[in-house]
């Protein structure tokens, strides 16, 4: 597994640390961030409990696991947001990333920057050959990430499932290894 502290150009990706809990409350409590997300807006128990989980996934032994790293933003001296990545094949050689992030903090890049790293350690750590990404179509700012990662749309599943009440949507985005080498 990578080594710790991760830098990129603006972030600090680690695992999550004791003292990350407000930082980790302030965005998994709010309701804009949780729109999309399964589950509701996190309660101060369902944040330690979230918090807890996350101080034990900082590495990837084996299939099935989450890498789920805190991101650190020096500037602000604060965690911004987390990122992940699943391992789910290890014969098949598959991940899955994904993010969430406090919106004070959207729109500026941040989000895409620490993406872009789990690519990185899926694909050259890790040796993966295809990372996905999914998302609700209505989530725009998440599938143009996607898209500007370099990840393909591969599939628009329509009322997939029953989300918060509602039937929903799920897009699917994915990058074979070969693809993020041409990226790079």
């Amino acid at each position: 597994m990578p080594e710790y502290p991760i830098k990129t150009e603006r972030l600090v990706l680690r695992p999550f640390e004791a003292r990350d809990f407000d930082d980790l409350h302030a965005y998994r409590s709010s309701p804009e961030v949780c729109r999309y997300l399964y589950g509701e807006p996190a309660t101060v128990e369902d944040s330690m409990n979230r918090l807890e989980k996350n101080l034990t996934s900082g590495e990837l032994a084996e299939e099935g696991q989450w890498l789920v790293l805190a991101v650190h933003l020096p500037e602000a001296d604060r965690v911004i947001g987390d990122v992940v990545l699943k391992w789910v094949s290890e014969k098949d050689r598959q991940g899955e990333i994904g993010y969430v992030f406090n919106p004070e903090f959207q729109g500026r890049g941040l989000a895409g920057e620490a993406a872009a790293e789990m690519l990185r350690i899926g694909f050259e750590e890790l040796g993966l050959h295809r990372i996905i990404a999914q998302c609700d179509p209505r989530n725009e700012p998440s599938w143009r990430l996607m898209e500007r990662l370099g990840m393909r749309r591969e599939a628009h599943f329509r009322e997939l499932e029953i989300f918060k009440g509602e039937w929903g949507d799920l897009y699917v985005y994915a990058m074979l290894a070969e693809e993020y080498q041409h990226e790079k």
